[in-house]
């Protein structure tokens, strides 16, 4: 009897939160969100949605993101990866920088463009949306004005946009302002078209363990859209907290050239107690379609460890690096750096890495995120009358997604302190205020 292969959750462990994913062909490609860490959005292929293989990351050079290693979760934020007409598109926001921009690529492997900043368009989780009339459009967030002129509540709102000179044209009427009343953040917009219907899919109640993924839909793509009775269709919320799996929703759904569905969406592994070391991860669940609207995870309704794996061709992918001798000329696609390396710290030589001590520690107080525009901006070059002092502080920091519960780590080290200030180590590091560092000083001399 043959082997009934195994969607095993999480299909991506480890920090790989808000997932997109879009089909070309026999092909799966699917991103996430890295927020201030760089390279930045990795992006990952697989042909049978059970095995991945990372394959690059579409922020790879310093003309295209900005960071700071000033807040973690600053920086990008929710993208959106689609593929029309022999392009493939990626729009995200940078909150570290100019707001949303979009990139695009013949290859998904790259190399991808410079940012389209887009200037006129306002909010986070902006998403891109072909129409099988020929036009595009964009789904995203913003906060709607009240009648007093005063910053009102996040709503939903979508426009058409040319893709030739980037930028809206048209309306941009608001079309969701949630399934809950006063739903809180109502956010991470998809819209998909399916027998007639334009489907807006949309996440609310914020990212923690109140998240949940809704829908609505309209035969307009501007609307109005009429909100499904059984929303919320994805939540952890009312398993309670100490549930395994938590955090639920951001979801995207994908259809397979049979015609099923499937959805990927973040979640996180409870650690001991209710605490999520991992961050958020990408969860994977079957959606079929009842009386003319999505079931996630039919027969459960909630993510389930495992599921049968669709009937689609093997994928074999590279085994990820679990140890690294540094024998390599550049770093491998595990490795990433916090904020953008401005400064040149690190080598690679004789098997080992070398990294430059830099006067900025691991510091372990939460700071706010950087707005500061990146060197492709406006007032970019900023350093002192003498050519010295740059504006953004990099930290000499090299590392790699935690991706199991359960693991050991060591690393062979040499270190000679010229201060008594001066220390280097093994950094365990959650957040800018969750860290568990491992440090060697020495006193000069």
């Amino acid at each position: 009897m043959e082997h009934q292969k195994v969607l095993k959750n999480p299909i991506l462990p480890g920090s790989y939160p808000d997932p997109s994913i879009c089909r070309v062909d026999d092909d799966f490609y699917l991103i996430n969100s890295s927020f201030s860490m760089f390279p930045g959005v990795p992006i990952f292929h697989s042909t049978d949605l059970v095995h991945w293989e990372q394959i690059g990351y579409i922020l790879d050079r310093k003309s295209q993101l900005h960071v700071t290693a000033d807040c973690v979760i600053g920086g990008i934020m929710a993208p959106t990866l689609r593929y029309s007409n022999g392009v493939f598109y990626m729009i995200t926001a940078n909150v570290s920088d100019r707001g949303n921009f979009i990139v695009t690529a013949s290859d998904p492997r790259g190399p991808w463009s410079d940012p389209y900043w887009l200037p006129d368009v306002p909010g986070i989780d902006a998403s891109l949306f072909f129409d099988d009339e020929g036009k595009a459009y964009i789904v995203g967030t913003r906060q709607d004005k009240s009648s007093d002129g005063l910053s009102g509540r996040q709503v939903i709102w979508v426009s058409e946009i040319d893709l030739e000179r980037m930028c809206l044209v048209g309306p941009r009427p608001t079309i969701w302002e949630g399934a809950l009343r006063n739903a809180p953040y109502p956010e991470g917009p998809h819209l998909y078209k399916k027998d007639g219907y334009y489907y807006l899919i949309a996440a609310e109640g914020g990212t923690e363990h109140f998240h949940a993924v809704v829908v609505a839909r309209s035969k307009k793509v501007f609307g109005p859209y009429e909100g499904y009775v059984g929303n919320p269709i994805m939540t952890h919320r009312h398993l309670g907290k100490m549930y395994p799996i938590c955090n639920v929703g951001h979801a995207d759904l994908v259809e397979l050239k049979n015609g099923e569905w499937y959805a990927v969406m973040l979640g996180s592994r409870l650690i001991g107690g209710y605490h999520k070391n991992l961050g958020r991860e990408t969860f994977i669940a079957p959606v079929v379609w009842e009386d003319g609207w999505p079931v996630i995870s039919p027969g459960t309704g909630k993510i389930e460890w495992s599921y049968p794996a669709p009937d689609l061709p093997e994928f074999k992918p590279k085994a990820m690096l679990a140890r690294d001798d540094f024998d390599e000329d550049k770093l491998g696609m595990v490795w990433n750096f916090l904020g953008t390396p401005y400064e040149d710290f690190y080598t690679l030589k004789d098997s080992k890495l070398i990294l430059k001590l830099l006067p900025r520690p691991m510091s372990p107080e939460l700071k706010k995120i950087s707005h500061a525009p990146g060197p492709g901006s406006e007032n970019a070059e900023r350093v002192s009358r003498d050519g010295t002092e740059k504006c953004f502080s990099t930290l000499s920091f090299i590392g790699r997604r935690q991706q199991h519960i359960r693991f050991s780590a060591c690393a062979k080290m040499s270190f000679w302190a010229t201060s008594e200030n001066e220390t280097a180590g093994l950094v365990v590091m959650q957040a800018n205020n969750h860290q568990l560092r491992l440090e060697r000083s020495m006193e000069a001399g």
